[in-house]
């Protein structure tokens, strides 16, 4: 493991909730997203909080102008061959007005947040607005 793993810790807790909503999420209908930061004293990775979100417009109404956050994102979507596919990714939101110090902690995290909750995918975004355009990231047929 990596020295990541060393510096952020996960509570069982924390790895429990991980673990439930990417086995809960699999077979959606509807976006269903949870939102999850670091505490930047103990460097603990926890939920934000126990909200689930299902619109990705609400989401990015929640989501701080000046504070990086991790997003696990499942969004049930039709190829472009017409098959259903229901994508887990790591939405990492990193707005461009955050401080050099938060962006490092993040950044440090990625790939650990990554592993843990393991998606299959991340995907970068830099202001709420990007939401508006997940589905093109993830493939769908628009």
């Amino acid at each position: 493991m990596a020295s990541e793993s060393r510096l952020y810790t996960f509570s069982a807790d924390t790895e429990e909730k991980l673990r439930n909503f990417r086995l809960g999420t699999s077979r959606a209908k509807s976006p269903q997203a949870v939102v999850y930061q670091i505490d930047k004293h103990t460097l603990e990775i926890a939920q934000a909080d126990d909200t689930i979100y299902s619109n990705v417009q609400e989401l990015g109404d929640e989501l701080p102008d000046h504070s990086p956050r991790f997003i696990l994102l499942s969004y049930p979507l039709t190829l472009p061959s017409g098959r259903l596919s229901v994508p887990y990714v790591l939405l990492y939101y990193l707005p461009v007005t955050c401080n050099a110090e938060l962006r490092m902690l993040y950044a440090g995290a990625k790939e650990l947040m990554r592993n843990t909750a393991e998606v299959g995918k991340v995907i970068e975004i830099a202001e709420a607005e990007d939401l508006e355009t997940i589905e093109k990231k993830l493939g769908g047929a628009a």
